[in-house]
């Protein structure tokens, strides 16, 4: 696949961060942008790789421009390989010779202490990037089958979790990930973490089993969409593969034997 190249016009430069309290981690990534006139170039996804450990990157389903233009090509190569890059390496690293080198991300996330704020932030960010860039897809889509029923049923339409979901995304303050889960009992509900957290943490809201999730760290949009959080949403939303949606959806209620 060949390179693509994009010019700016631009003098600036600025920081990608997430304001919390002293007691949370904090990520600061710097994102200088080219001079005026300059071109960079954006590589390709499959060049990507960590370093070796337990856990590797899931492997991008498209390239960097797949979602233009709702996500651009230096948005999507910014959080894939450099964000969601740098919490497998780092959570990689944490987990070198422990109890959790050989252990299942799930049960990880299950088991870990919560006052470990390294192996928690890595942790956590790993699976969540993980599962982000699993469900998305260039082309439009609407569930079907399995989830699609099971959707009409808890939320009455697509419309109505469409709208929830949403709804979350909107009102969710500073960084953090809205989820729609599968609960102990097999059934779909939305909830929201903060951080890197997810619904598989000792510290989950409703525990449940993740089968899709919107990253609301401002490393995800704000390249594209500056403080519009909205739009970001609205254009994330076009892109979920639901299809994808439905095999964690099946896999999802095997594990609380609902089929």
């Amino acid at each position: 696949m060949k390179n693509n190249m994009i010019l700016f016009s631009t003098l600036t430069s600025f920081l990608l961060f997430s304001c919390n309290d002293n007691n949370k981690l904090t990520e600061v990534v710097e994102v200088p942008l080219p001079t005026k006139e300059e071109k960079i170039t954006i590589g390709s996804p499959n060049d990507v790789k960590a370093d070796p450990g337990s856990f590797e990157l899931t492997k991008l389903p498209f390239a960097y421009d797949g979602l233009s233009p709702a996500l651009r090509s230096l948005t999507m190569e910014t959080h894939y390989s450099k964000h969601y890059l740098s919490y497998t390496n780092n959570f990689n690293k944490e987990i070198v010779s422990t109890e959790y080198e050989n252990m299942p991300i799930e049960d990880i996330l299950k088991k870990l202490d919560l006052n470990n704020a390294k192996l928690r932030q890595n942790a956590g960010g790993y699976y969540n990037h993980t599962l982000y860039f699993n469900v998305l897809t260039p082309k439009e889509q609407t569930p079907k089958d399995t989830l699609a029923g099971s959707i009409k049923k808890e939320f009455g339409s697509f419309n109505n979790l469409t709208n929830q979901f949403k709804g979350q995304a909107e009102k969710q303050f500073g960084s953090g990930w809205v989820w729609l889960v599968v609960d102990r009992y097999g059934k779909l509900q939305i909830t929201t973490t903060e951080d890197q957290d997810n619904p598989l943490m000792k510290n989950a809201l409703i525990p449940g089993t993740p089968i899709l999730g919107i990253d609301l760290w401002e490393h995800a949009y704000y390249l594209d969409y500056q403080n519009r959080k909205g739009s970001y949403i609205d254009a994330f939303y076009e892109h979920i593969n639901w299809e994808k949606v439905n095999e964690y959806y099946i896999e999802a209620l095997k594990k609380v034997k609902k089929v």
